[in-house]
């Protein structure tokens, strides 16, 4: 996981296993936060009864801050501008 560079934002994925819009997301995450150096994180949506019925239906779903940012798919340019607000 990439190291803070001081923007005080975090990512987080919500993920399920065997999951191709996943594993893209993952690319496109792991990209966009390396290259702005913001953390973050997956987290496995069937893990948690409490996020599988909020968020099951929309995997992968980006979290910043913890705030849903989108789901289904990355949208870099969109993430990028959310992580240097």
């Amino acid at each position: 996981m990439p190291e803070s560079a001081g923007t005080g934002r975090a990512v987080t994925l919500l993920v399920r296993e065997r999951c191709h819009l996943c594993d893209v997301a993952l690319a496109e995450v792991r990209e966009v936060c390396g290259e702005l150096g913001v953390p973050w994180s997956t987290e496995d949506v069937d893990a948690d009864p409490e996020q599988r019925a909020e968020y099951g239906d929309r995997v992968p779903v980006i979290l910043v801050d913890g705030v849903e940012h989108g789901y289904w798919k990355v949208e870099p340019d969109r993430l990028r501008a959310a992580l240097t607000r």
